[in-house]
């Protein structure tokens, strides 16, 4: 990442929830991290905690409980083996660690209630080990970490963690059915930052277009778009004629700017890939702080993942990145260290993550690649 001294995510502690079991288990971050598991080893549920911390951030924590079937399915195993969940959150630059913490516990109505959450602060100087340590209120249905709390909500720190927690986001544009929302059309003035599903794509990109300043990286979003696209020459995004609020995801062909091309003439890969290339290319002060992508390989070309790959990288010089993959040949372009290996151990029926160093790997990678190995 570009400025060596923005604050990163570093490591995700998790014990209770979902497939994590009560001992705990730590996930380390760096500017890349890809994921690889199995079905069923638990890199879903590492995307769903991100999504369950992106509601508490909205103070809709007993919806996403509601969404998810309750706390009988959150904690692990059930009520009868777990009845609470436990996270910590540590970010870090150059001066200072600070780290987020919370517990939810089992309540009535099998909803979720906060039994404690709190930051803290501390300097990485060697003359600077004072702490500063903020506990927030317990026995609450929705995060404390919010900024109208009448007692904390002024708080600096308090503002910083919702900040940097608000900025982790999860992207998903598996859903490119005729009646998805990246098919259709979507108001013009939906263009301040990607959705999550890509149901403002027109929009986004419209934005993009239309401010001077940020032209350069429309037309970067549009190259690579063309290079797996190869048909595709130029979006044709304006208002519409019914409707001067409204806008669609129309296109012109290559060579043939006579006939527009609608959102419903373009692949499901395709699709994805545009959605792809407008999150990861758009300009840098507006990339979210941490981007979680979930299994962003589907229906790509083998071409397309490479292309992907290196959206990725240029992405990753502002952000972290965050992938979630099953897919052996996305490994192969990114290095060791950037991978973690996702199992579920058959003993403690929990999931596990194992970050291989090259050294460790080096006589498999003498005559094998990384996707070989996971093979």
């Amino acid at each position: 990442m570009g400025n060596q001294n923005k604050i990163k995510l570093k490591s995700i502690t998790l014990s209770g929830f979902k497939s994590f079991n009560s001992d705990g288990h730590t996930i380390k971050f760096g500017d890349v991290t890809v994921l690889i598991g199995a079905n069923g080893s638990g890199k879903s549920n590492l995307i769903s905690f991100f999504k369950m911390v992106a509601f508490m951030m909205t103070k809709s924590l007993q919806q996403y409980v509601g969404e998810q079937g309750f706390a009988n399915s959150i904690l692990n195993y059930g009520i009868k083996t777990t009845n609470r969940l436990q996270a910590k959150i540590e970010f870090e630059n150059n001066n200072f660690n600070t780290l987020y913490e919370f517990t939810l516990s089992h309540a009535a109505q099998d909803s979720l209630i906060f039994a404690e959450e709190e930051i803290t602060n501390s300097g990485k100087k060697l003359n600077d080990s004072k702490q500063e340590k903020i506990r927030l209120l317990s026995g609450q249905q929705e995060s404390g970490l919010r900024l109208d709390n009448p007692e904390f909500g002024e708080s600096k720190s308090v503002k910083m963690i919702h900040t940097l927690l608000s900025g982790c986001r999860v992207y998903q544009f598996h859903d490119t059915s005729s009646t998805s929302k990246i098919r259709n059309g979507g108001y013009i003035n939906q263009s301040e930052y990607l959705y999550n599903d890509g149901g403002n794509l027109a929009a986004f990109l419209y934005g993009i277009k239309e401010n001077e300043s940020n032209k350069s990286y429309y037309n970067k979003i549009v190259r690579h778009i063309k290079q797996v696209f190869t048909q595709f020459e130029e979006f044709h995004l304006r208002p519409t004629d019914r409707n001067n609020n409204y806008i669609m995801l129309d296109w012109f062909e290559k060579n043939h700017n006579e006939y527009t091309f609608g959102p419903h003439q373009i692949s499901d890969g395709s699709i994805r890939f545009m959605a792809l290339a407008a999150l990861l290319l758009q300009p840098p002060k507006n990339l979210p702080a941490v981007i979680i992508l979930d299994e962003p390989e589907l229906g790509l070309h083998p071409s397309a993942i490479v292309e992907l790959a290196g959206m990725v990288k240029i992405a990753s010089q502002h952000t972290q990145i965050v992938i979630a993959t099953q897919n052996p040949s996305l490994l192969d372009e990114f290095s060791t260290e950037q991978i973690t290996v996702i199992e579920r151990d058959p003993i403690s029926l929990s999931s596990t993550f194992k970050q291989y160093e090259e050294e460790e790997l080096k006589d498999w990678l003498s005559d094998f690649t990384i996707s070989e190995i996971w093979d």
